[in-house]
């Protein structure tokens, strides 16, 4: 069973997302406050974790930044509705993805299980197995592992994803709604800025090229797109 852990103080909803997942067949370990909640996570005894921003003594926030000194495990922020600073802080901190509260246990289980099958299962097909080299990047899908000019890249689930994508098509613009639904796997909706956010995180991974410039280039109205040199 996928082990799943929740990191929440709200009793009524943590209680309410145990009980659908474990109908869906996870195993969920449910903790109420940050302190224990970092402890948990870093245990290497979970898939996913899902993390509440708001929360008294050690914020969702801040634990999330312990965990990635450490984990690049997938993490999935709960926010508030309509709070763009607790989303973007958490995405620039290297979350996967976020739900806005209030949230339907259906909604958060499709967003887990989007993360999950981008992080855990590898195609079959041989082509997507075989490792990808754009340049001074080298991606391995089969272990989920990158390298920029011979040393490794800490990247996270989502990251991987949206550079492989850009891998996959380099030389080609790739659009914003593409990389939501194959990437983060999730509709792009207006005003949504996740994409944006983890495309600065993964610049800021990546060495430039000899010029200066940055791989990954905006291109107006089209994307993003990886330069192939």
């Amino acid at each position: 069973m996928i082990k799943v852990l929740l990191v929440d103080d709200d009793l009524e909803l943590i209680g309410m997302l145990k009980d659908y997942l474990e109908k869906e067949e996870f195993a969920v370990t449910v903790v109420h406050d940050g302190e224990t909640g970092v402890a948990e996570a870093l245990s290497s005894q979970y898939a996913i974790a899902v993390l509440d921003v708001m929360m008294p003594g050690l914020s969702g926030v801040e634990v999330l930044r312990r965990i990635r000194k450490k984990s690049l495990m997938p993490v999935l922020m709960l926010t508030a509705k309509g709070d763009d600073i607790d989303r973007i802080v958490g995405l620039e901190l290297g979350a996967d993805d976020y739900v806005p509260k209030p949230c339907t246990p259906r909604e958060l289980t499709a967003r887990m299980r989007a993360i999950l099958r981008r992080t855990h299962i590898v195609a079959a097909d041989d082509t997507f197995q075989a490792p990808l080299v754009v340049g001074q990047l080298v991606l391995r899908p089969a272990q989920r592992r990158a390298e920029w000019a011979g040393q490794a890249l800490e990247l996270t689930s989502v990251e991987f994803n949206i550079l492989e994508l850009l891998a996959r098509n380099a030389g080609r613009p790739v659009s914003k709604k593409d990389l939501s639904e194959l990437g983060l796997g999730r509709p792009l909706v207006r005003f949504d800025r996740s994409i944006d956010v983890h495309m600065s995180n993964i610049r800021q991974k990546l060495g430039a090229l000899p010029d200066g410039r940055s791989c990954i280039e905006t291109v107006y109205r089209l994307g993003y797109q990886l330069i192939k040199d």
